[in-house]
């Protein structure tokens, strides 16, 4: 969610706490092709940029717009003002959503940290600036990043590590946190993380404490378990024809759109492979370098 658009004057929006840009705006708009009439669901509108667009395709459009994350549901609140009563705003993570009825023609999930959480320091996602050990995307859930640092056990620690960041060093890490705790901050972590390896490890391509903030994050917020849930009812909410887009931004979240879309008896892949961002998208906004969108169609 760490976005810049393909048509920046329209699709980034600003609040007084949060800046979004939108990622591949241009091929969501051609893989939804909104129409007039049409009703459409932002799993996570983060700040509203993808929303805009769409809205701004027909007046006659409606859109859903859905998000765990307060600010940035304010944000689209304050960003999307002007549409009025042709959007409807929910506040919660897109796996307890429900509806009861075939109603809407396209939908859209922007998975991942959007750049506003990320640089803002107490919201602790980032090693590289201090905050506390937070992590949440809902701040009104009871488990931080902090509660599996302090309280996890070596074993639990190194599988998180292992199987939500691919840390090939996982145990070691596990090992030297669960000595060295409790820790209070993001920097004091990464700190720890970064003495744990070796001196070629320390100073490779990415930091050290990369893959297992990506660990602590998804297992914090389940990010892989509410994303299969998606999968599995979201067709269920499409009208005949209505299209499916997810944009993910690391490996196991595209495996899982990946085949869950495959498997999914309701649905007929559109992308045999990801689209990513084109070469003037990334040299505006490098964030977007990971950034994957699928597609798929209601049979």
């Amino acid at each position: 969610m760490t976005h810049e658009s393909e048509a920046q004057d329209t699709s980034a929006s600003v609040h007084s706490d949060f800046v979004h840009q939108s990622v591949l705006a241009t091929e969501v708009l051609a893989g939804l092709a909104p129409k007039p009439h049409g009703y459409y669901l932002d799993a996570t509108v983060g700040g509203g940029g993808h929303s805009r667009l769409i809205l701004e395709t027909d007046p006659t459009i409606r859109l859903m717009a859905v998000d765990q994350d307060p600010n940035a549901l304010n944000a689209a609140r304050q960003n999307l003002e002007e549409f009025e009563e042709r959007v409807t705003f929910w506040h919660g993570n897109f796996s307890e959503f429900s509806s009861s009825e075939l109603v809407f023609d396209g939908i859209l999930a922007d998975l991942g940290v959007s750049s506003p959480q990320l640089d803002r320091p107490e919201r602790g996602f980032s090693f590289r600036l201090q905050g506390a050990l937070d992590m949440r995307m809902n701040p009104t859930q009871e488990l931080t990043a902090a509660d599996l640092v302090n309280h996890g056990s070596e074993r639990e620690l190194a599988d998180i590590f292992y199987h939500y960041g691919e840390e090939r060093l996982s145990r070691r890490i596990a090992r030297r946190i669960v000595e060295r705790r409790p820790f209070q901050t993001t920097t004091a972590l990464a700190d720890v993380i970064a003495a744990s390896v070796p001196g070629k490890y320390r100073h490779g391509r990415i930091h050290p404490a990369t893959r297992v903030f990506q660990a602590l994050r998804i297992a914090v917020n389940r990010e892989l378990d509410v994303l299969e849930r998606l999968i599995e009812v979201a067709p269920n909410w499409l009208v005949s024809g209505g299209k499916l887009a997810i944009i993910s931004f690391h490996s196991l979240e595209d495996r899982r759109v990946k085949h869950g879309m495959r498997g999914h008896e309701h649905l007929k892949v559109l992308t045999k492979k990801p689209i990513i961002a084109s070469d003037e998208e990334l040299r505006r906004n490098p964030r977007a370098r990971s950034a994957k969108l699928r597609l798929a169609e209601r049979s």
